[in-house]
């Protein structure tokens, strides 16, 4: 698997929308387990794949991986670099919210495009949700608690939405001066 590079703010192609797949198919399925593997290169439990500058509506998800420490004293093409396990990765694809619960939550979002941020969004406690999974089978299920927050994170993402959107002008700009001066000095 390969990681991918990471587009961070303020890049523009964050403000694209995405547009549907057309066919699942085993091209785009390499590409979904690289936007795994890069996902937990970075820490992350959720990425949209205009983040790694695909502007297709596809997102992976997996929320309760952890990191393995390993050493790494091997090579192989296989080997992102890094070892996790309870991986449950998860594949939507042309994401769909059909429903929203009327209850909100309260989440400290943070987003692999904006580093080192985090701030307080509030969205629908649970969604229903449509989309093709890996193999391109429609599903529909419903999510609640954080991966229900994650899903709508990304799905903002495939939408030209970022977290950052959502949050309160005076935050955002400060987030935003925040990595410009890390990108700067970095």
């Amino acid at each position: 698997m390969k990681i991918l590079p990471l587009i961070i703010a303020p890049d523009p192609l964050l403000k694209k929308i995405s547009k549907p797949v057309e066919k699942v198919d085993d091209a785009l399925r390499e590409f979904m387990q690289n936007m795994v593997a890069t996902m937990y290169q970075e820490n992350g439990i959720g990425l949209a794949s205009v983040q790694v500058g695909v502007l297709k509506r596809v997102l992976v998800m997996d929320i309760d991986y952890e990191i393995e420490d390993h050493d790494h004293h091997h090579k192989h093409d296989n080997c992102s670099g890094v070892h996790v396990k309870n991986s449950n990765p998860q594949y939507f694809i042309n994401p769909e919210i059909i429903e929203f619960s009327k209850n909100n939550s309260s989440f400290n979002e943070g987003c692999l495009s904006f580093p080192g941020a985090r701030a307080e969004v509030i969205r629908p406690e649970s969604i229903k949700l449509k989309y093709l999974d890996f193999n391109g089978e429609n599903q529909v299920k419903i999510f609640d608690g954080i991966s229900a927050t994650c899903i709508q994170h990304e799905i903002d993402h495939l939408d030209g939405i970022t977290f950052v959107d959502k949050i309160s002008p005076i935050k955002r700009e400060m987030i935003l001066k925040r990595i410009k001066k890390n990108k700067t000095n970095g």
